[in-house]
């Protein structure tokens, strides 16, 4: 029962980290709407490839995020992405450690 509960834990880990680097790039991505870039930059491309397909469904399924122009996507990203990882990825880490008892 100790592998299943190594490989809960461990599953835990890894979505935690892959939604914390992911906050990070949502940050990045927020920041970078604010002072406007060089749109043919590689790390500029990158990111809005990584952002903007989720921030576009977003504002597509929920037109009040956009406020007077001003785009709160990141923001409901953020918390729904901390949603996620308070309630689903800490109860599969506490799921494998309990296994482990």
């Amino acid at each position: 029962m100790f592998i299943l509960s190594n490989l809960m834990t461990t599953i835990a880990g890894l979505l935690s980290l892959v939604i914390n680097a992911y906050n990070f790039i949502i940050i990045i991505a927020a920041f970078m709407s604010w002072i406007n870039p060089d749109p043919y930059n590689p790390i500029v491309r990158t990111v809005r490839a990584m952002t903007e397909p989720l921030f576009y469904r977003i504002r597509s399924r929920f037109p009040f995020v956009m406020i007077n122009g001003f785009d709160l996507s990141p923001i409901l990203v953020l918390v729904v992405l901390q949603l996620f990882n308070g309630v689903v990825v800490q109860s599969l880490h506490q799921y494998g450690v309990s296994l482990a008892h």
